[in-house]
């Protein structure tokens, strides 16, 4: 192996690139878009796949639609223009004793910039034909004789996620450097007894595995490395989560907010039915934490029509009874209205006040004006109040109760519901309304267990397991727009028989894509097709007057059918609805669908759900297919991650998660877990 220059001496990680040599001005910008910035960076800056290049296939060995690694000289290089030089093709012929293969580059005509007659170009991409051979948009990479060859050549060779202006040569040169330099200076991340009890055997030393993630000898040094380096990623992130929890518990006294159960038992009196025995024992939990020293946190998970929002109203009398105020947020003024609704219609006949704080409602109550004390100055009357004659009450917003004029006194729990719908820095906001008050956070999208012990780790979990007894089944159909005469035949024929339904279109209004349906557009073909029946329709863009007016007409069942978007998928309960139409189902994401179909479902008759898709992607085909087979949201939950990845799921910019280079929340759970272990036992 030819020795080439290294750096004069070891360099500390947390040094800047520019302290490289070779990395000037122009290559740090370009750098810093990568997010390098210093030593560490470059070092942990993962490749995005290997290349075996110990053996390369000659041209003649190729096979269409196999991806492969080949190289050979250009013998001939141009770009045709079409259509007025509208359009153009870039195409350069190469050729190595055994063939030749055409490798194309569509509207990129620069591409001709980066290759001249006679360089060797070694090629990676997937043969689309043999006659003749022809390779669209292939990685290239033109190879120069010279020392450090054997750094590019003759082995499993990184390739490295780029910008413009950077070459994989000259990165994988300067890692090569750098390794020289800083493999020395690598330490371990972990204490050395601990490491020594604890760390497996068959993972490699931290600096063994920066090594093998960029210039590995075996295909097994490659996976090997990335769960030693995602180990510690995962181990570095439970220590803060650990630590925040730890410190935070160190500050903060619990209000005592456990209560004495008088309004808790006069509500389960007033509702008519028992609870579930999981509704029970997380309830139990709830008041734990509640009477506990520390100020509870916790997330509350259920599958939709679990019977969470009661689980939420028993935790909120314990709060009331103990005499301090509720706040409850949700991410929708329709979600904050339904919620309004249903604990004024659970909490007026116990004599507490509820009010509504929304874009459109700054402060409204369900009591009537009158009893509001004669007293009562203007100014009482315009400010934000948590109780009526001293007596704490419930307060239910949207983002409006982050708004810095709302002012609780006495802030005893905040209640956040559709959780993923905010964010991290949201949530803190609401909570500095009071002083450490309890935090019960709720979602109808159940957590996958990777997202559990790092998205809300530093959160207590609760989940309801099992649905309220005497619902009717839920059935999921997927159908094609040919087959949508018989589907609206079978919607006729269900409201005939009394029931209601829901019809969900992806947009409000036309957007210009192809066979993609609004619910403007619509909303008179749909009253033509369902006539006699009277159809409403609903959206983001309606007042919320009117808004409330069409919700209150589908509750009384004035209105059969309610035309609406996505705006719908949380806050609506109407249990005679028994039908939930989803045109354009593609469009939507797994999760989505699942709110949308816990919609219905929520009375004693079966309901059905109609996905009218067309499965054009393997990702559409897929979330289609898992939402025929199952009702189970934790299933959907796990799947909905393999399918999307966590990126989305996270909301990475609000959800204060770390940047993960080696980590998979997808697959890693078993590092996660042990990640876990590892951190409580280095606090201790």
């Amino acid at each position: 192996m030819t020795a080439i220059a290294s750096e004069p001496r070891p360099l500390a990680l947390a040094r800047p690139v520019t302290s490289l040599s070779g990395v000037g001005p122009e290559r740090t910008a370009l750098l810093a878009k990568l997010e390098i910035h210093s030593v560490e960076d470059l070092l942990l800056h993962r490749p995005r796949r290997y290349e075996d290049r110990q053996r390369l296939l000659k041209i003649n060995e190729l096979q269409p639609h196999d991806s492969a690694c080949t190289h050979g000289k250009i013998v001939a290089l141009g770009t045709k223009w079409f259509r007025q030089r509208s359009k153009s093709i870039f195409e350069i012929v190469l050729e190595d004793g055994t063939g030749r293969l055409h490798c194309r580059w569509w509207n990129l005509p620069f591409m001709e910039k980066y290759f001249a007659v006679g360089d060797d170009v070694l090629v990676f991409g997937k043969l689309l034909q043999n006659k003749p051979r022809t390779i669209d948009h292939p990685e290239t990479e033109v190879l120069e004789a010279g020392e450090e060859d054997f750094i590019h050549l003759n082995r499993l060779t990184p390739i490295y996620p780029l910008t413009e202006g950077l070459g994989q040569r000259w990165l994988r040169a300067l890692l090569w450097r750098t390794l020289q330099a800083c493999e020395s200076v690598v330490e371990e991340p972990w204490p050395a007894g601990f490491r020594a009890a604890n760390a497996s055997g068959a993972l490699p030393s931290r600096a063994q595995a920066i090594r093998h993630t960029h210039f590995p000898e075996t295909l097994g040094q490659i996976e090997q490395a990335r769960v030693r380096l995602a180990l510690d990623e995962f181990v570095e992130l439970q220590r803060q989560i650990q630590t925040r929890r730890k410190n935070f518990e160190g500050k903060a006294q619990g209000l005592p907010c456990g209560g004495n159960n008088h309004l808790i038992k006069l509500l389960l009196r007033n509702l008519g039915y028992k609870l579930t025995s999981s509704q029970t024992n997380v309830l139990r939990e709830l008041r734990t934490d509640m009477s506990g020293a520390h100020p509870m946190r916790r997330l509350l998970q259920g599958d939709v029509g679990s019977g969470k929002t009661v689980v939420a109203a028993c935790t909120a009398l314990m709060t009331l009874e103990s005499g301090f105020a509720v706040a409850l947020m949700a991410p929708t003024e329709i979600l904050a209205e339904q919620h309004f609704t249903t604990f004024s219609k659970w909490f007026r006949p116990l004599g507490i006040e509820v009010m509504l704080r929304t874009g459109a409602h700054k402060l409204s109550s369900a009591e009537p004006q009158a009893v509001k004390p004669p007293a009562a100055s203007e100014a009482a009357e315009n400010r934000d109040e948590t109780a009526v004659g001293g007596k704490p009450g419930l307060i239910v917003g949207t983002h409006a109760l982050i708004e810095s004029s709302f002012n609780p006194e006495k802030l005893g729990l905040v209640i956040i519901d559709e959780q993923h719908k905010f964010g991290v820095v949201q949530r803190e906001k609401l909570l500095r309304k009071g002083q450490y008050p309890h935090l019960l956070v709720m979602t109808a999208t159940p957590i996958p267990r990777t997202l559990g012990l790092t998205l809300y780790g530093d959160l207590d979990v609760s989940t309801i397991n099992e649905l309220p007894p005497g619902r009717g089944r839920v059935k999921t159909f997927v159908r094609g727009q040919q087959q949508l005469p018989k589907v609206w035949e079978f919607v006729r024929g269900k409201l005939s028989e009394g029931r209601q339904a829901y019809v969900v279109y992806p947009h409000v209004e036309e957007s210009g894509q192809l066979g993609v349906k609004a619910v403007t557009a619509e909303f008179e073909n749909l009253r033509r097709v369902l006539s006699p029946f009277h159809v409403g329709m609903i959206h983001g863009r309606i007042r919320p007057q009117e808004r409330e007016k069409i919700m209150a007409g589908f509750r009384t069942c004035e209105l059969q059918v309610l035309l609406a978007t996505s705006v719908i998928e949380v806050g609506v309960d109407v249990p005679n609805a028994t039908l939930m139409l989803i045109e354009n189902a593609e469009q939507f994401g797994l999760a989505q669908l699942h709110q949308l179909r816990g919609r219905i479902g929520r009375g004693s008759h079966d309901s059905f759900c109609i996905l009218i898709g067309e499965k054009r992607t393997k990702a559409a085909q897929q979330r289609l297919r898992v939402l025929e087979e199952t009702n189970d949201g934790f299933r959907l939950a796990e799947a909905d991650l393999k399918i999307r990845g966590p990126g989305e799921l996270l909301g990475q910019q609000q959800s204060g998660m770390p940047r993960l280079r080696f980590g998979d929340l997808t697959n890693d759970l078993g590092l996660i877990e042990q990640a876990r272990e590892i951190a409580c036992r280095m606090l201790r």
